[in-house]
């Protein structure tokens, strides 16, 4: 329908969509996410530590996350944690599937490093149910 009228003004498809952008006209797609957290689950859920925490320094905060990677049929996991406050990836590890075993696998690998002061560390997450799992209970002499 618009064509003739914008070859006239001579506005081409790129000039057009110019227009629609700056005049807020276009329909946004949604995209689809594959859901990787379940927040509704039977598990203790523990408090955020960090709501009102000052991060000054690295290994004060690492937080974790699980993100698939891969086609939406036959996905891959992968389990990162990072360091809140220089957003350096401290570890991560990939699985076949979304489990308890592959964070906490991801975390024992990070807590191998001998620099980081176990005692002041937070680990953050989005309590999905692999966090908060008691499988995801650490005990005695593995306790951190």
């Amino acid at each position: 329908m618009l064509k003739k009228p914008l070859k006239s003004l001579k506005v081409g498809r790129d000039k057009f969509f110019d227009i629609l952008r700056a005049n807020n006209l276009l329909i946004i797609p949604k995209r689809s996410y594959h859901i990787t957290t379940n927040s509704h689950h039977r598990f203790r859920k523990h408090k955020n530590l960090i709501l009102d925490y000052q991060i000054n320094k690295p290994n004060q905060v690492w937080v974790a996350d699980i993100t698939y990677i891969g086609s939406r049929s036959n996905p891959t996991y992968l389990s990162l944690i990072a360091d809140a406050y220089s957003k350096k990836i401290v570890v991560h590890h990939v699985a076949d599937k979304l489990n308890t075993q592959s964070s906490l696998l991801a975390l024992k690998n990070a807590l191998k490093n001998k620099k980081v002061n176990l005692g002041l560390l937070i680990h953050h997450s989005d309590r999905a149910l692999q966090y908060c799992s008691n499988e995801s209970k650490i005990t005695g002499e593995e306790q951190y």
